[in-house]
């Protein structure tokens, strides 16, 4: 199924008056170019809020950008980089409610998204982190 990957600019940062500058911050998964940060990249720790997510379910937690992204990750393909551990996958519908939600194991996220995709009552989904539940990019159809 053909899908659009969505991604947080760093200028999502500039929203939240919390911010923290990070010179370095080696490993982390950014969530504006889709892979580890290196070490000597400066990035953005900041409270992020997805769109797909509404009224009760919409929830604010920490994420990391680039300060300044140069990266430009596909938005046709899910990024392997943030995909060989093992994620929550949520389904949202056009509400905004919590639709359903499952772990996925590296290997299968291809076909789990597909699979999610193809119920009509599914607007989108997100991918989350297992052991911190962080938001790491959502998933919507074409």
């Amino acid at each position: 199924m053909a899908m659009r990957i969505h991604t947080v600019p760093p200028s999502a940062a500039l929203s939240d008056p919390g911010r923290e500058h990070r010179a370095t911050e080696p490993g982390v998964p950014l969530r504006c170019c889709l892979r580890k940060s290196l070490p000597g990249e400066p990035v953005w720790l900041f409270r992020y809020s997805p769109a797909h997510g509404k009224g009760p379910y919409s929830e604010v937690g920490p994420i990391f950008t680039h300060v300044e992204c140069t990266g430009a990750p596909s938005h046709d393909r899910l990024p392997a980089a943030l995909l060989n551990s093992p994620r929550v996958l949520r389904s949202y519908n056009a509400a905004g409610q919590i639709h359903d939600g499952e772990v996925v194991q590296p290997g299968s996220f291809d076909r789990a998204v597909d699979d999610l995709l193809t119920d009509p009552s599914i607007e989108s989904l997100q991918v989350r982190s297992l052991s911190h539940g962080c938001f790491l990019f959502a998933v919507t159809r074409t």
